[in-house]
């Protein structure tokens, strides 16, 4: 089987599929609201934030991704199926591609181009400058903070009716924020930069209720490598908590490797 270059057949589908974790999504019942409180400790905040997390077995729903880099649009409509903690899972229309993810590897395939993609996170690792996993996908995909914030010192402060948190002692080589909205405790914005390299991503967000529960409901998202940005957009449709999913996943026989180089 030939194995292709990464970078030259592959990197828009994956970047597409990857980053839509990070997207935007829309719905009609939109969480607002809430007073921020002046006297509130850094402890407390991040307390807040760790007990409001949403809890749930399932999570499905339909998403239109629109996504543009420079000259180039992008939109397809794609199934979101998730298993907390175990599996996230996208279907294009008709299978033709495809993605499974879980705590131990990366998997898509590509009906369209006959390639396949099979590993781990490194690409998205180089791609945002630290180390990424399951976990910290997930949480970006929930609206919750990509680094566990009760294991770092933080200062915190107002700032635009949310509350501003940033470590202490930077990273040496990277740089980030979170501002945590007052009504539910979740991350209103968060930002990962690397000045040195030009790189940074960055995503805001506002809720919805879904059974009881606040999820994303429209996160815009920014991403720059080198003064090249990136946009993402999402449309959640038909969100649904809690039913029971299967996660067919098969890569085709006689699809190209993809090779990360």
């Amino acid at each position: 089987m030939k194995k292709q270059n990464f970078y030259r057949v592959a990197k828009p589908t994956f970047l597409l599929l990857m980053l839509m974790v990070f997207g935007s999504c829309k719905s009609t019942k939109s969480i607002t609201g809430g007073d921020v409180d002046n006297k509130l400790s850094t402890k407390r905040i991040i307390e807040n934030h760790y007990a409001n997390q949403t809890d749930f077995k399932t999570l499905s729903g339909r998403v239109k991704i629109d996504y543009r880099n420079g000259d180039k649009d992008q939109g397809v409509n794609v199934s979101l199926r998730m298993e907390k903690d175990k599996v996230i899972w996208i279907s294009a229309p008709f299978g033709v591609v495809k993605a499974h993810i879980t705590p131990e590897k990366v998997s898509f395939y590509n009906k369209l181009q006959n390639e396949y993609f099979d590993g781990d996170f490194s690409y998205l690792s180089n791609l945002l400058g630290t180390e990424l996993d399951f976990e910290k996908l997930q949480n970006l995909l929930l609206g919750e903070a990509v680094f566990d914030l009760r294991k770092g010192r933080y200062a915190s402060e107002i700032n635009q009716s949310t509350y501003q948190l940033k470590p202490k002692k930077q990273r040496e080589l990277f740089k980030i924020l979170f501002q945590i909205e007052p009504r539910n405790f979740k991350i209103s914005a968060q930002e990962i930069a690397q000045p040195d390299e030009n790189r940074m991503v960055a995503a805001k967000y506002t809720y919805q209720d879904i059974s009881g529960k606040a999820l994303p409901d429209e996160v815009n998202v920014v991403a720059i490598e080198n003064m090249k940005e990136t946009t993402i957009g999402l449309s959640f449709k038909n969100l649904e908590l809690n039913r029971t999913l299967n996660f067919p996943y098969k890569i085709p026989k006689g699809f190209d490797e993809i090779i990360l180089k």
